[in-house]
């Protein structure tokens, strides 16, 4: 039996709508302009929202975010925080598809993966404060 949460049905629109809401609320409320990116369970994308302003560069970055984030099962900043490590932490630049950013953060429901959220436009932690945000309308 595997350790890892297991990959569910893909996430609803609806549901990608009301965490792009929030996320957007979060980011707002701190005057940052992000970008915010949901995918499904297949890593396919769901919905892309640009804040006004956001730098076009995080349109790529929170896409690559949410995708590192479903693919590996796990938040990217465990990512970052391995990198920041050094040493062997630094071979996590070499495997292709990891986004070493906080800011990408799986999407469970059920105990089943069904999507991950990528958010990009602030610094890393502020990425991923916006991301955690998001997913408390689940806890409703």
């Amino acid at each position: 039996m595997s350790t890892f949460i297991q990959y569910g049905s893909p996430i609803p629109l609806a549901t990608a709508k009301r965490l792009v809401e929030a996320a957007e609320a979060e980011a707002a409320s701190n005057g940052w302009a992000m970008v915010i990116a949901i995918v499904d369970s297949g890593a396919n994308l769901v919905l892309l929202h640009r804040m006004d302003q956001a730098q076009y560069g995080s349109i790529e970055i929170a896409q690559a975010k949410a995708r590192s984030a479903l693919n590996f099962r796990r938040p990217t900043k465990t990512f970052e925080d391995g990198v920041a490590q050094g040493g062997i932490g630094l071979r996590i630049l070499n495997v292709e598809g990891i986004c070493p950013l906080e800011g990408g953060v799986p999407i469970v429901v059920d105990d089943r993966m069904i999507g991950a959220i990528g958010v990009s436009g602030a610094m890393s932690h502020q990425d991923g404060q916006v991301a955690t945000a998001a997913l408390r309308v689940l806890e409703h």
